[in-house]
C-alpha cells in the first residue's frame, strides 16, 4: 500500500486539506484540545512555523488525494530545547487502521538525524490508547503525565508526554 503513497514537504495550497483532516479530529475528543473547528485562516501562523530544514510539515499523498501529515513543531520555543521537537500525525478518516501512523512514524525518525532532532515528544491524551500504543510500539516511554489539564464536554482528561532519545 505504501508503495505508491507521496510524502512531501507540505505547500500553502495543501492546508485546507491539512485543516480537513485536523478537523475530521475533533468531534472524536481523543486527538486534540480543540474543540471546534479551525481555518485555514486561523492556521496560517502555524503553518508559516515551519521549515522543511529545520520544523517540516509533510503531506502524504496517495493518487493525489493528501491523505495524511505529519509535522515537527518546536518545543517551548527557547534555544536550549533546539534539538528537542514534538511531532504529530493526522490521518484522514478513510486511511486509519491501515498502519499509516507507523510508516510515518519510522519516516520521521530517519528524518531526525537531517533535521538534529535529538528528542522527539508527543503529547496525547491518555484515553487515546490507539497513539499511546503507537508511540510505545516505537520505543516512546511516558515522561509525564499531567492529569486532568483539559476539559471535554464536561469531562476532565490527562495528557500523557510520550518521549523518546534519538542516538
Amino acid at each position: 500500500m505504501f508503495d505508491q503513497l507521496i510524502i512531501r514537504d507540505a505547500n500553502l495550497d495543501d492546508l485546507p486539506a491539512i485543516v480537513e483532516i485536523y478537523n475530521s479530529t475533533i468531534p472524536s475528543r481523543m486527538v486534540t484540545a480543540d474543540v471546534e473547528p479551525v481555518t485555514v485562516e486561523t492556521r496560517i501562523p502555524w503553518f508559516n512555523d515551519h521549515s522543511p530544514d529545520v520544523r517540516p510539515l509533510w503531506v502524504v499523498e496517495d493518487e493525489g488525494q493528501i491523505c495524511a501529515w505529519l509535522s515537527f513543531q518546536s518545543f517551548y520555543g527557547r534555544p536550549a530545547y533546539q534539538h528537542t521537537a514534538e511531532i504529530s500525525i493526522y490521518i484522514h478518516e478513510q486511511f486509519r487502521g491501515k498502519k499509516l501512523g507507523r510508516f510515518l512514524m519510522e519516516k520521521a525518525e530517519i528524518a531526525c538525524a537531517k533535521l538534529n532532532i535529538k528528542t522527539i515528544l508527543g503529547f496525547i491524551f491518555a484515553h487515546n490508547e490507539p497513539s499511546i500504543r503507537l508511540f510505545t510500539k516505537f520505543g516512546f516511554e511516558k515522561w509525564a503525565h499531567l492529569p486532568r489539564v483539559a476539559e471535554l464536554d464536561g469531562v476532565e482528561r490527562d495528557l500523557i508526554i510520550m518521549g523518546k532519545r534519538i542516538d
